[in-house]
């Protein structure tokens, strides 16, 4: 699973028949201290997320799982919406 943040989302009047009813956000990767990680991608929103919140997502085949029909054309998926983050980075020196 990646963290990222939703910043926005996308209409498809067509689309495949196992994605009819699928809402499609736009996640921004970021990492554990909110920095960007690498481009945006288009996820299936399983969980009901909304623009500005931290999510977690999962991508490649194992996010077909978390879709509605598990044949559906889904390479990442929101499959949770974050709390909270306590990230510590290693201390530099002694």
């Amino acid at each position: 699973m990646k963290l990222g943040i939703i910043k926005g989302h996308v209409v498809a009047t067509r689309k495949d028949d196992h994605l009819i009813g699928a809402k499609l956000l736009i996640v921004q990767p970021i990492l554990p201290d909110g920095a960007a990680a690498g481009a945006p991608v288009i996820a299936v929103d399983t969980v009901g997320a909304g623009i500005g919140e931290t999510v977690l997502f999962a991508v490649g085949s194992v996010a077909s799982r978390a879709g509605m029909h598990p044949n559906a054309p889904i390479d990442a998926a929101i499959v949770g919406i974050v709390d909270s983050v306590d990230y510590h980075s290693a201390l530099k020196g002694g």
